[in-house]
């Protein structure tokens, strides 16, 4: 028996805002999401700096493969993150959700700021960098899906795509933007003030990043899809139970969405920086800025992409992504491993972010588009954080091992292949839900 109290189906004029309302919805998801990426990825680009400090060993190597390790079990708090969050959302509203998820991000980050080295604590500090890892990854397993959801809730019809792009914008300038504090670090500071001090900075300016997004959010109103919701009484006792009874088959697609999305953008997010200074023996601030700048330019065609999708559809523009990745994958690290201009490297980040923007601005939409109102926070949020688990924080780490374990540049390219291809086997299962209302 359902757990509602009114029928199911597709509204025919389901509540949406527009104008104004529906601007600032998507400027406050889309900054939101860039506060809170940027407090979860700073990690991943001071992976270098942080191995020696919290798992010193005579093999550099080592000590950035378990630094990457750290990174990759933030994500196994994910789908907890998502499953408290989405029924927080789908239960409290999605507005009250996403401030939640910001003051913890922002909190947590701070922390990692005044953290103590292995040097002066022993093994306590390595676990104490686990556990707030850990807490940082339960924050971001409610934020992008929620943040997609408040979104395309609020967007105009026909525009979901245009104002949802400004998610994985959001999303994709956190990693910009923690680049460049990260460089600036390292280019105002010696290699020994580094070690010492200055990789503290990007963690604690987090503190006064929340602070400001709370702001922004705190002036939001909810939805309007999540208002007649309530007034209708259609709430449910367990959105996480309703999903997995109502709607297995959206929730892994999702996932296989996912996998694709994640498992290729975060390569050039995390592993590249990564690869390029332990690897191929670049400078930590040259790849640093190139990451920046690289990520941003990137950035600026994700809008064309919110356009495009919304003019063809999600899955033509998917699709093209994932074709494009199986085409590109082995060409972009045969470059990267051939080059010793940094604007060669520029360059690469710039076209491969750029097609991450096709995989990533269709995808949040089409997340929403595959979950009722009821339970839509909690469906996004538990398939993106499965998918997100299996091949985001994972990857860096893959991509680091395949290096070392088989001696061979290249081999992170048979990753990007592997999840492409299923990202395209997702796709081709879809139909086309571009065009159509929001399911009520």
């Amino acid at each position: 028996m359902s757990e509602t109290t009114t029928p199911r189906g597709v509204s025919a004029a389901p509540p949406t805002s527009t104008g104004p309302s529906a601007r600032r919805a998507a400027i406050a998801g889309g900054v939101g999401t860039l506060i809170e990426y940027y407090d979860f990825s700073v990690y991943a680009f001071l992976a270098v700096t942080l191995g020696p400090l919290f798992f010193p060993s005579d093999q550099p190597a080592v000590s950035v493969l378990l630094t990457l390790a750290v990174f990759g079990s933030a994500y196994v708090m994910r789908p907890l993150g998502g499953w408290f969050f989405g029924r927080l959302g789908d239960r409290r509203g999605r507005r009250h959700a996403l401030v939640v998820t910001v003051v913890t991000m922002g909190l947590f980050s701070g922390l990692l700021g005044i953290l103590p080295s292995y040097a002066s604590a022993g093994v306590i500090a390595p676990v104490l960098l686990v556990l707030i890892r850990l807490a940082q990854g339960f924050s971001a397993g409610g934020e992008i899906g929620g943040a997609a959801t408040y979104v395309a809730e609020s967007a105009p019809p026909g525009k979901r795509g245009l104002f949802g792009s400004l998610t994985p914008v959001g999303s994709t300038l956190g990693f910009s933007v923690a680049a460049a504090v990260v460089g600036l670090m390292t280019a105002v500071t010696s290699a020994e003030q580094m070690s010492a001090w200055g990789w503290r900075v990007p963690f604690l300016i987090s503190l006064p990043l929340a602070a400001i997004c709370l702001w922004v959010r705190v002036r939001l109103e909810d939805t309007a899809e999540f208002e007649a919701m309530a007034d209708k009484r259609e709430v449910v006792r367990s959105p996480l139970l309703a999903v997995v009874k109502e709607k297995p088959l959206a929730v892994l697609r999702v996932v296989g969405i996912a996998i694709a999305m994640n498992g290729t953008g975060y390569i050039g997010l995390t592993y590249f920086s990564t690869y390029l200074i332990q690897t191929q023996g670049f400078g930590k601030q040259p790849v640093y800025w190139a990451s920046a700048i690289g990520i941003a330019l990137a950035c600026a065609t994700y809008p064309l992409a919110g356009m495009l999708t919304d003019r063809f559809g999600r899955r033509p523009v998917l699709i093209t992504a994932y074709v494009a990745y199986l085409v590109v994958a082995w060409p972009a690290f045969a470059l990267l491993g051939a080059t010793s201009s940094i604007v060669v490297v520029t360059l690469i980040y710039v076209v491969y972010m750029a097609l991450n923007g096709l995989a990533q601005v269709p995808a949040f939409p089409q997340f929403t588009e595959l979950f009722p109102r009821r339970i839509r926070y909690t469906g996004v949020a538990l398939g993106f954080n499965v998918g997100t688990i299996i091949a985001g924080g994972s990857a860096p780490y893959v991509a680091a091992q395949l290096v070392e374990s088989t001696g061979d540049p290249m081999s992170p390219a048979y990753w990007l292949l592997g999840v492409a291809v299923i990202g395209l086997i997702t796709v081709l299962s879809l139909r086309e839900t571009g065009h159509d209302r929001l399911p009520v």
